[in-house]
């Protein structure tokens, strides 16, 4: 028998406040996985809603439920099939699986290879921990859903957080303008990344969308929901595109498209090459040690963050 590893977890669903800092069972490495121990993991608003049980109805859960699905960390074994990483590699992924169970709030995770990239060296473990997710949305909702490319604009929605502040450094990349709408809080940092600060405490955003482009903008990334949802289609010109990760009936409704985040190791290598090339950073806001983890997801959940958080395991 396996001895256990210390992690963040929780025996039911509940608010983050509840995880407890304890002992779990070790994952099994199957065939095409990985051991990773874990240096730091990135805090997503999902890993608050897998505690709240909003996922239930959409991805199996198994107690004790650990969660987390960014890591960066080292590789301590390797299955079988596995051939593109050996014992000692860094690496990063976004370690999402067919079910929650044994998240990366651990010392260790097994997984899945196809999730995994190599660590940009230029990137601390905390930086490095709170990329994957949110940079491969990002990355996924502009080149795919949007297919942005150069000479456009486009109009981030909640441009200063974890997803948006990656999507306005890869649009800009990609050759495109950027207009990112932000509260006074964030106007310096959502202008330093690179986007025209919108303030959306200022009176209506079409009007101050379209006071730098009259004729409306080509593409609209929707990371809201909501009302700010709705009147994203207001903002484009003719034949404009709108993507978002939030209310897939809604964006069906209004002829855009739902963005929900999946694995892919070549399109993380390339954020990995960005991130090394200085053509994206990650803006961390805070870090917590692994037994602060549940504080960590507490804080995110009160909105508001500037860039990313991360817990740091070891």
């Amino acid at each position: 028998m396996t001895e256990p590893m210390h992690a963040a977890l929780t025996e039911r669903y509940g608010k983050p406040e509840e995880l407890r800092w304890g002992d779990a069972p070790q994952p099994k490495v199957g065939p095409d996985s990985l051991l990773v121990r874990v240096r730091a993991a990135g805090c997503n608003p999902v890993d608050y809603k897998i505690l709240a049980g909003n996922l239930d109805s959409l991805i199996p859960t198994f107690f004790p439920l650990v969660p987390g699905w960014d890591l960066a960390g080292t590789v301590e074994q390797v299955g079988p099939a596995v051939t593109s990483f050996q014992v000692g590699d860094e690496v990063i992924g976004y370690a999402r699986q067919d079910f929650v169970h044994l998240g990366t709030f651990a010392e260790l995770a097994s997984v899945p290879v196809r999730a995994l990239a190599r660590k940009p060296a230029g990137l601390s473990w905390a930086e490095a921990g709170a990329l994957p997710l949110a940079g491969l949305t990002a990355y996924q909702a502009l080149t795919e859903a949007l297919g942005v490319g150069p000479g456009q604009t486009v109009v981030v929605l909640a441009a200063g957080g974890g997803v948006g502040s990656f999507a306005v450094q890869i649009a800009r990349s990609l050759g495109a303008g950027v207009l990112g709408t932000t509260s006074p809080r964030h106007r310096d940092w959502v202008a330093s990344l690179g986007a025209t600060p919108v303030d959306y405490t200022a009176g209506d955003v079409a009007d101050q969308v379209r006071q730098h482009c009259p004729d409306g903008v080509d593409a609209v990334l929707d990371l809201v929901g909501g009302e700010a949802l709705r009147q994203a289609p207001g903002l484009l010109s003719p034949g404009g595109r709108l993507a978002s990760v939030m209310d897939p009936p809604a964006v069906k409704e209004l002829g855009g498209r739902y963005v929900f985040v999946r694995p892919e190791p070549s399109q993380l290598g390339e954020l990995a090459a960005m991130a090394e090339k200085g053509d994206i950073r990650v803006g961390l806001q805070q870090t917590y040690p692994l037994d602060r983890a549940g504080e960590a997801l507490a804080k995110l959940a009160e909105g508001h963050t500037q860039g990313k958080i991360a817990v740091e395991v070891g």
